[in-house]
């Protein structure tokens, strides 16, 4: 290991302490002194290079081997079907808090003919702190929201305003921006995300059998 890389990494050391005098005092505590931590430091930097170059030596992962992958796990692949929503909440603590909450979001689902229009609605009305955000909800999935919510939230087209909807924390409407497709994502979409994985999954193998065999030598 070259002496300057084990210097650059002593120098890391250093500056993990606010002072020349707190590294000794921390160094004395567990048995070190400046040498044997410079030893520590060699022999450490000789393993990672070591580590290195039994990474850089595995068989790189070709799209063959990638595309096998993508058929034998299916599962990990499957975009579940998922939509960008924004909602409008209006909380109430009595009937006729309730009444008027209902009036308040039937005129607006009515008036609300775009987007920006639902956006600006959202931050003058909505009582969550999406409201900030144009009430976003941003990309939600099966199962995330309320029980109440979930059917008229999947039913929605694209672009529609659903029906004034009632959950455990208030009143809503829910607008949809946005049908994300769902299904098997493309193998081309995929291929570079799953050579990178496989090939990371090697090295790290590679390098668990050497650490491995020298358990078993030392034994």
């Amino acid at each position: 290991v070259p002496v300057p890389t084990i210097e650059t990494r002593l120098n890391e050391i250093r500056l993990r302490y606010a002072s020349p005098d707190d590294m000794t005092a921390d160094l004395e505590r567990i048995g070190l002194d400046a040498d044997k931590l410079a030893e520590a430091v060699e022999r450490d930097l000789r393993i990672e290079a070591v580590l290195d170059k039994l990474a850089s030596a595995v068989p790189p992962v070709t799209e063959v081997d990638a595309e096998i992958y993508y058929r034998l796990h299916p599962e990990a692949f499957d975009r579940p079907e998922a939509r960008r929503l924004r909602h409008i909440l209006i909380t109430f603590n009595n009937p006729q808090e309730k009444t008027k909450a209902i009036a308040t979001l039937e005129s607006l689902r009515s008036t609300l003919t775009s987007r920006q229009k639902f956006a600006a609605a959202a931050l003058r009305h909505s009582q969550c702190p999406t409201a900030m955000e144009g009430g976003q909800l941003g990309s939600v999935k099966r199962n995330q929201l309320y029980a109440e919510l979930e059917a008229s939230a999947f039913d929605l087209p694209q672009d529609e305003i659903s029906a004034v909807l009632e959950s455990p924390i208030g009143l809503h409407i829910l607008r949809c921006d946005e049908i994300l497709p769902s299904g098997m994502l493309p193998f081309p979409e995929v291929c570079q995300r799953i050579i990178e994985r496989l090939s990371d999954k090697r090295r790290r193998e590679a390098q668990r059998e050497w650490i491995k065999g020298l358990a078993s030598a030392k034994s």
